[in-house]
């Protein structure tokens, strides 16, 4: 067998992987969808943060007026997912309603101010995530 410069490195790199002094986190792209999902004490909160994260990309692109219509859309289907799940965590529940409530607020307001309505639709999608156990 021919030795090559490159074996001092692998061998290195099979020492410290031996080791455990190097850690492997395979990316999402590579997990099954169903390693990749993390689910809240909430269930599955997907199909909200999709609804938000389509209203912050209209607000992002200065449409409020289709933001406010789109936000609509989270607020029917959250308000029709409640009986599902309220039950499950009632506090978890009224952290993330809380967070709809305010981002409606600020788009549905007399005179929207675009920053606002960013802050808290952004705000809204940060505990979506955290009630889904993203960090």
């Amino acid at each position: 067998m021919q030795k090559t410069k490159a074996a001092p490195v692998f061998t290195a790199l099979m020492a410290v992987t031996l080791l455990g002094a190097w850690h492997y986190t395979p990316s999402l792209s590579l997990m099954t969808p169903a390693a990749a999902a993390t689910v809240s004490a909430l269930g599955d909160l997907s199909p909200f943060r999709q609804i938000a994260e389509d209203t912050a990309a209209l607000i992002g692109k200065g449409d409020l007026a289709a933001a406010k219509t789109r936000i609509k859309d989270l607020e029917t289907t959250w308000d029709e997912a409640e009986a599902g799940l309220k039950p499950r965590s009632a506090e978890d529940w009224r952290f993330v309603d809380k967070a709809i409530d305010r981002a409606l607020a600020a788009l549905r307001a007399s005179r929207p101010e675009p920053a606002l309505c960013k802050q808290t639709v952004d705000e809204l999608l940060v505990i979506i995530d955290k009630q889904s156990g993203k960090p």
